[in-house]
């Protein structure tokens, strides 16, 4: 007589409900004898109101979770939409039951071969054989596993808001498709985002040593005239166009950024780090989303590929994605070289001169490796490379 046993399911803690921790749901569903279960600290799920581009390498695996339709029928190469809409998306592939609201983390304790356990700040605690750290750039688990690890502001702030189209229309026919505008301190960027509305994303640079993570903020409203006045040098439209957002309908955050980590795994295969959390680049090339739900399929192929063998799958996810994001971190020191030779090049030129000169070239490399990148491609060939697994 035989007896099957079923297999014990392996139990995934993801903590954040971000693009990242919704896309990783979705792709380890698909895997049999997973138990997920999202922890996300808001008590309501929602994205402060905000435009999100999504490029190609975006939109195939958002083919891949079987969520590219509900965001866009019929979808181009590259669009623009509000990121509630691709959070609505993601939500709809993800089973009822998996996420639990208001989960603040407090801490994660390493449980040795019980796994890791979850405390919350309402005084509940999880137990999970995994965790992922979905949980963005100021993660509270990467804060646990990588002790010295430190993210630091940036200088740079940015103020982001939606209005509706109907609002800045007459303004300047360019504003009807992505355009963008800047001075060597300063950033205005404009773009429609589908179903009416209109997002305006604008940034400044200050001195970091003059700013410091305390005295930055994160998400929170900010006065109209505040956010006007570092924009007073632009043409009249686009002050025209910064001046039509409602009252209270900004938003300011600071960019932070950190070091390139040396591995996203960490406590014996237990936790693993994903989307933000995993590369600290502040958002540096507008494709944080898309990264992130690449990393969650990368991860749950992983775990297939081992039959959720965390000790065989965990190292398999950090080759990939480890050498991806150190391409990137490689990528922005050159251009960060290159932009101070080009800028010292330019000397101190007048506003005129600097205006004429904004299309300092600051995408001359190819850029295809990320922006076109097919992440069921780099699964194929990673596999093909590995060989039969036993």
């Amino acid at each position: 007589m035989t007896v099957n046993v079923k297999p014990k399911p392996l139990r995934v803690a993801i903590v954040g409900g971000g693009p990242g921790g919704l896309g990783t749901a979705i792709a380890l569903s698909k895997i049999p004898h997973v138990e997920i279960t999202i922890y996300e600290q808001a008590g309501v799920l929602r994205e402060v109101g905000a435009g999100i581009s999504i490029g190609a390498n975006s939109w195939k695996v958002l083919d891949l979770l079987g969520a590219a339709d509900p965001v866009n029928s019929g979808h181009p190469t590259w669009t623009t939409l509000n990121l509630t809409k691709l959070q609505s998306a993601l939500l709809s592939r993800v089973e009822p039951g998996t996420i639990q609201l208001s989960k603040k983390l407090l801490r994660i304790a390493d449980l040795g071969a019980s796994g890791v356990e979850l405390r919350f700040k309402d005084g509940t605690s999880a137990t999970a054989d995994l965790v992922v750290g979905a949980d963005g750039i100021r993660s509270a688990v990467r804060d646990t596993a990588w002790p010295d690890y430190e993210i630091k502001f940036t200088g740079t702030t940015i103020w982001r808001a939606l209005l509706s189209w109907e609002d800045v229309k007459d303004l300047d026919p360019r504003f009807e498709t992505t355009a963008w505008w800047h001075t060597p301190t300063t950033h205005v960027y404009f773009s429609p985002v589908g179903e009416g509305l209109w997002e305006i994303a604008a940034r400044a640079w200050h001195d970091p040593s003059t700013h410091s993570a305390s005295k930055v903020s994160w998400g929170v409203p900010v006065a109209n005239a505040h956010v006007e006045s570092h924009f007073t040098e632009y043409l009249p439209q686009i002050r025209e166009a910064l001046a039509r957002v409602p009252d209270g309908g900004w938003r300011e955050f600071a960019a932070f950024a950190g070091p390139e980590l040396e591995t996203l795994v960490a406590w014996d295969n237990k936790i693993v780090l994903v989307g933000d959390s995993s590369h600290a680049l502040s958002g540096a090339f507008g494709s944080g989303a898309g990264f992130a739900m690449e990393d969650g399929w990368i991860l749950a192929q992983s775990l297939a590929c081992f039959d959720n063998d965390l000790s065989k799958a965990l190292p398999l996810f950090d080759q990939i994605r480890l050498s991806y994001y150190a391409r990137m971190y490689t990528h922005l020191a050159s251009e960060a070289t290159r932009r101070a030779k080009s800028l010292q090049d330019i000397g101190s030129p007048s506003f005129d001169e600097r205006v004429a000169n904004k299309i300092i070239s600051v995408g001359g490399a190819d850029m295809s490796w990320i922006y076109q990148n097919d992440i069921e491609a780099t699964w194929t060939r990673t596999i093909e490379d590995l060989g039969p697994q036993p």
